[in-house]
């Protein structure tokens, strides 16, 4: 039997199986003419008359290799008069027309979807049937669709044939293409019906609108979740069971989900695909992106119940609203100390490991919190945007030039609620509170000693260390605080600022000069208590000291010796006077502790010197 006449048997048979509708006996499909039944019918002959000119492709018929020359002509005879889009097949024009008159003329028999394609319907069934004729070569994985197998077989290859035309991505799928340069364009194509919400992703709208629907058909067997989508369903499950199916290939961890990988690459990688179009900042994730945003737009979409705060973020607003329940879920496990915000008990956590993870790309410092190295960050690149409108200083930050303002106006907004003081920062009067309480959070991990302050414990955690960072210039002697090395270079300087006319000498301060100018001076202006007389400043003390052998009374705080009781009750009296500034230089913590703490030791040497 001849070709032709094999290809009429079967062209015979296929007509006589079904009498009203033409059915190929060879794949079962049925045509709606005898012209369409014959011309698919030479689609399963071995004969390919018809040969491609630009490649090896070969074709039963005439008609399909003209179809198929045009992909390498780019010849696109069919256009669409609504969009002007062109197309190489008129098959492929009129899908192309039910985009724009929402037609689509192919139901499903199982549920109630409709499409406009009847190779989408086609793929669709098979979603009820179970089928998946395309398998995979190299692995067991099968497919429905002919070319969701050709998408997997790239995840063999590594072929990423799309590639962004605005960074350097690429990807194995077209479609993920397209999705990824609306993170470049902002373009959000797909509107909810219901509200005004818009998405970047089908996918995403698709789940939004379940939101509105209420539809969650697939329920946890552990617990009374639902959820609307199995994959959703799947990962919940994991849950309960515990099942990490996705580990990284650079560490040991494991991850449920597949998304949660990706995120924790990004740590090894480097790698933050999403930047802010308002600024340069750019992110590992697009929540991250989101959340950042809000700086530049202002949005403060949470707000708090019970006043008028609001915050960029819920997990912003959970933790505020822990300071009106009270509610501190977050207790540090070597001290009764317990937080509200998790970060924060982090943070204690390093007061006791002595932990400082944050080190300064430019310098060898570290530090313990990462907000203390942006600031140390500001020192290298000399970024002071915000200047003092009262004296030339320049700052960093905002809040610190708010701060600074108040040197100047005087203002203390923040009051001790157990005495009358007044503070010009709130961290001044938690330290001065601590005065009242008693507590002292700071533990030293050597010898259990606590401090009231972070830079005190920091400052003894130097006498166990030994370390003497701070170093004199003139002598090269060490000292571990910053404050003790000012005092010690007051020896060799004492701070020559104040320049006496009459014999040149240096005085450190204002008042000091005041004092030394009376040395001076033959005016008598100082009186002895016991014989009446008057003496200059250096004569008086000469007076007290010789003019008597009895030195029998003793002062109750430094046990200086003088002639007379009076004296005694004088230098004592001055005692308590310096005792009681010291005391209240301990309590309070402004930004000039330093010279006050080095007044009261000047006028302390200056008693000592007068009774001496």
């Amino acid at each position: 039997m001849s070709f032709s006449d094999n290809m009429d048997h079967i062209f015979n048979m296929s007509i006589n199986a079904k009498e009203e509708q033409y059915r190929c006996c060879q794949c079962d499909k049925f045509f709606l003419c005898r012209k369409g039944l014959k011309r698919h019918v030479k689609t399963h002959s071995e004969e390919k008359s018809y040969q491609c000119n630009y490649c090896d492709k070969a074709f039963s018929e005439n008609y399909a290799l003209r179809n198929h020359l045009r992909i390498h002509t780019g010849e696109k005879p069919y256009q669409c008069i609504q969009c002007n889009k062109a197309f190489t097949l008129n098959s492929v024009l009129i899908n192309h027309l039910r985009t724009h008159t929402g037609e689509r003329p192919y139901q499903c028999n199982q549920c109630e979807k409709a499409f406009s394609e009847k190779g989408a319907l086609k793929t669709h069934l098979r979603i009820h049937t179970g089928e998946k004729p395309h398998q995979c070569s190299h692995c067991d994985k099968a497919y429905s669709h002919n070319s969701l197998l050709i998408n997997h077989m790239r995840t063999h290859t590594g072929e990423k044939p799309y590639q962004c035309s605005q960074c350097e991505k690429a990807y194995s799928v077209k479609g993920h293409l397209q999705n990824h340069m609306r993170t470049h364009t902002g373009e959000k194509p797909y509107q909810c019906s219901e509200c005004d919400k818009v998405f970047a992703l089908r996918c995403v709208l698709r789940t939004h609108f379940r939101t509105h629907t209420h539809r969650k058909p697939y329920q946890c067997t552990h617990c009374d979740k639902y959820f609307s989508y199995k994959d959703g369903l799947v990962r919940h499950l994991r849950t309960h069971t515990g099942e990490k199916p996705y580990q990284c290939s650079h560490c040991d961890k494991t991850f449920s989900q597949n998304s949660s990988l990706i995120k924790h690459m990004r740590t090894h990688t480097g790698e933050k695909p999403y930047q802010c179009n308002q600024c340069e900042k750019t992110f590992s994730e697009n929540v991250a992106l989101k959340t950042h945003l809000r700086i530049h737009t202002g949005e403060k979409p949470y707000q708090c119940s019970h006043c008028d705060k609001a915050y960029p973020q819920s997990s912003s607003l959970i933790n505020h609203m822990r300071t009106h329940t009270g509610e501190k879920p977050y207790q540090c496990s070597q001290c009764e100390k317990a937080y509200s915000v998790k970060g924060h008990l982090q943070n204690h956590i390093r007061t006791h490991t002595g932990e400082k993870p944050y080190q300064c790309s430019k310098c060898d410092k570290v530090f313990a919190l990462r907000r203390v190295l942006r600031s140390h960050l500001r020192t290298h690149n000399h970024i002071k945007p915000y200047q003092c409108s009262h004296c030339d200083k320049s700052f960093s930050y905002n809040d610190v030039l708010i701060r600074h303002l108040r040197t100047h106006t005087g203002e203390k907004p923040y009051q001790c609620s157990h005495c009358d003081k007044t503070f010009s920062q709130n961290s001044c009067l938690i330290i001065h509170m601590r005065t009242h309480t008693g507590e002292k959070p700071y533990q030293c991990i050597h010898c259990c000693k606590c401090f009231r302050q972070s830079s005190t414990l920091n400052g003894h955690l130097r006498i166990h260390t030994r370390e003497t960072q701070y170093k004199c210039s003139q002598c090269h002697q060490g000292f571990t605080q910053s404050s003790n090395l000012k005092s010690h270079l007051r020896i060799h300087t004492r701070d020559k600022k104040h320049l006496y006319s009459q014999c040149d000498k240096a005085i450190s301060n204002k008042d000091n000069l005041m004092k030394y100018s009376t040395t001076h001076s033959v005016e008598k202006t100082h009186q002895c208590s016991h014989c009446n007389e008057v003496f200059s400043f250096n004569s008086i003390n000469t007076h007290l000291m010789t003019n008597t052998e009895d030195k029998s009374h003793q002062c109750k705080l430094n046990k200086t010796k003088v002639s007379t009781k009076s004296n005694t009750e004088l230098v004592s009296e001055q005692k308590v006077n310096i005792k009681e500034e010291q005391m209240d230089y301990e309590k309070c913590d402004t930004d000039n502790l330093f010279e006050a703490k080095w007044k009261v030791k000047e006028e302390q040497f200056d008693i000592e010197k007068g009774v001496k």
